[in-house]
């Protein structure tokens, strides 16, 4: 079977960045008949702390009803959601981030938190969760992030097969 796959990440988006453009962007691309199946990968920009100001880009709270209202939104069109998720990061590449003016920080440990308010959040809503925190913890990560942060296109590939292998074990888009 083909499928069609479109990219609609934007760098630097927060859930909240991704809900006011996601409904839109989705209805532009969605053909009747077809079968939908929506990924999600989302969530590491919303656990940035902001140390110059003593909080996180989205609060864990705004963060739980972002996640929820994308799940919301994607059952309208999608037969199967599934979020992939957060990946560790280099913390002494990223606390501090050396590109910010702000002194913003990504921490593996609120990161790991925000990880879990999906991972439980798609338990709740019996949507597909891939555990790339942990897929990612069993390897020597650090050599697949290109600056702490971001993954490298080995990073990205290994990103590609652990997707890859979950949907095969389940049985999706095969």
């Amino acid at each position: 079977m083909d499928y069609s796959v479109y990219n609609l990440g934007i760098s630097g988006d927060s859930t909240e960045n991704l809900l006011e453009r996601f409904e839109f962007e989705a209805k532009q691309r969605i053909y009747e008949g077809e079968e939908i199946i929506i990924i999600f990968a989302i969530g590491v920009n919303d656990s940035c702390f902001v140390e110059s100001k003593n909080i996180f880009l989205a609060a864990e709270n705004d963060f739980l009803k972002n996640i929820k209202k994308l799940i919301g939104i994607a059952d309208k069109y999608a037969s199967r959601i599934i979020f992939v998720g957060l990946t560790p990061v280099e913390e002494s590449k990223t606390n501090p981030i050396p590109w910010s003016v702000t002194g913003k920080c990504y921490k593996n440990i609120y990161i790991e938190k925000y990880d879990e308010i999906i991972k439980s959040i798609c338990r709740e809503k019996d949507v597909y969760f891939i555990d790339m925190f942990s897929e990612f913890n069993k390897l020597n990560y650090k050599k697949l992030l290109e600056d702490g942060l971001h993954p490298s296109a080995k990073g990205h590939k290994k990103m590609f097969e652990i997707v890859k292998d979950f949907l095969a074990e389940k049985r999706i888009a095969i």
